[in-house]
């Protein structure tokens, strides 16, 4: 009877260390199941807006999720220290091609996944070997944004010298541009404004508009003619024109070009913003920093684009420069339940009612998804009006090829050159020689 009992003991202590061991598995197994969220956003700007869309996403889903923001000009240094860690983002940007060459042992193949199916141009894609790596999932542009009050001040001048031309829409050439922004200089005390362009912003980390937006049409011109995507040694053919709006932006600004090393993004558009510039060269995400200085006095309905002119031959068919530079991806290294867990957001953000509002209303994105209407367009100026010149048969959109150039260290490069150009400490030789001679140096690193 004793060994009997004993026998029933032992039995019934092992049976409740099964069904310890079933509950806490199984309790592992569904947390597992659902997995988690972890975003490192790359735009500082809208920091506050993505933490809001993913409480939100976590609201209605159950799923755990929370977004890191990384501080300007970091991103890259804040992904390499985050991606090691025990809990690494499941979701992260990577700016093209050369990004995913970095990253690609992380990237998650996403061609059999619904957000792909879903973007109306797969070319936009960052597709490798078969495989789709990085999706893009806004579509922004670019250009001059111009404050048509003033515009439509200095076309009521009496004593203009600009006279073949009566308003803001009829500039479709650098030719053009360039006779409106010097007699708008001269005039500049009649027009209550400092300068015509707002600064040309050279603090370090600052720089982006000029060694990457502006230098991209040079490169986009040169791609068009030889039929590619990418080069390993350019030959800058168009590097003349981007002198021509290089100099045309500094001499005819509200900084001095000797004091640009102090200016950063923010000021430029402050000083737009603040009615001291007629004209700046930004994105559609420039119109939150607009509308949130404080003093703005630019109304939505003056807020209008010119596309960047340089001289380039055929140049009125000229577009806005349209596209993008980062594309998400999904990290391989997360569990199975997070990587599906960071793309249900996706498909959440981009497919269901109230994630395509949050992303059109909250985050200001315009998308590449077929699942959005024409009419999804956020309330923002610089949206509508992208969509006006992109729904124009007669122009072209300058595409974004700065996904293939070689790298930050590049564009730093290129950056330092203009700085010193504008300073007066180098020759726009000096600057050509920089832009090919590292070109050909950093491509040269990639193989």
């Amino acid at each position: 009877m004793k060994k009997h009992m004993k026998r029933l003991g032992k039995l019934l202590a092992t049976l409740t260390a099964l069904l310890l061991t079933t509950i806490l598995f199984g309790a592992c197994g569904k947390k597992d199941a659902v997995g988690r969220v972890y975003l490192l956003n790359f735009k500082p700007e809208i920091d506050a807006q993505w933490k809001e869309v993913i409480n939100q996403f976590s609201a209605e889903t159950g799923i755990e999720a929370k977004v890191v923001t990384a501080a300007s000009g970091t991103y890259e240094q804040t992904l390499r220290s985050e991606i090691t860690k025990s809990d690494p983002p499941t979701l992260f940007n990577i700016n093209g091609p050369i990004g995913y060459l970095n990253w690609k042992t992380y990237t998650a193949d996403l061609k059999d996944t619904d957000v792909y199916s879903w973007l109306s141009d797969k070319s936009m894609a960052i597709s490798i070997d078969g495989g789709v790596y990085g999706l893009p999932y806004a579509v922004e542009t670019y250009g001059i944004i111009y404050n048509d009050a003033i515009f439509r001040k200095y076309f009521a001048l009496p004593d203009r010298a600009v006279t073949d031309i009566s308003s803001a829409a009829q500039i479709n050439n650098f030719a053009a541009l360039k006779a409106v922004v010097e007699d708008m200089t001269v005039r500049k005390f009649d027009l209550g404004i400092d300068g015509v362009f707002a600064s040309t912003s050279f603090r370090p980390g600052e720089d982006w508009r000029w060694h990457t937006h502006l230098a991209n049409l040079p490169i986009y011109y040169e791609y068009r003619d030889k039929g590619v995507g990418d080069l390993d040694k350019i030959d800058l053919t168009y590097g003349p024109q981007y002198h021509n709006i290089f100099d045309l932006y500094i001499n005819n600004s509200v900084t001095d070009p000797k004091m640009i090393g102090s200016k950063s993004v923010d000021d430029s558009m402050s000083e737009f913003a603040l009615g001291k510039a007629s004209m700046v060269q930004n994105g559609t995400w420039g119109w939150g920093q607009i509308a949130g200085i404080a003093g703005n006095v630019v109304q939505a309905s003056d807020v209008k684009y010119l596309p960047i002119y340089t001289g380039v031959r055929g140049e009125e068919a000229q577009g806005l420069c349209t596209g993008t530079e980062n594309f998400i991806c999904v990290n391989v290294k997360a569990s199975k339940a997070s990587q599906e867990a960071s793309l249900k957001l996706l498909e959440w953000l981009f497919n269901t009612p109230s994630g395509k509002k949050a992303a059109v209303e909250k985050l200001g994105f315009v998308t590449p998804f077929s699942t959005f209407g024409a009419d999804e367009l956020p309330d923002n100026p610089l949206e509508k009006e992208a969509f006006r010149f992109m729904s124009n048969p007669n122009l072209s959109a300058v595409s974004w090829n700065f996904t293939s150039f070689p790298s930050q260290a590049f564009k730093d490069d290129l950056g330092a050159s203009l700085y010193d150009y504008a300073l007066g400490n180098k020759s726009w030789d000096d600057v050509t020689a920089v832009f090919k001679n590292k070109w050909a140096e950093e491509k040269a690193l990639l193989k």
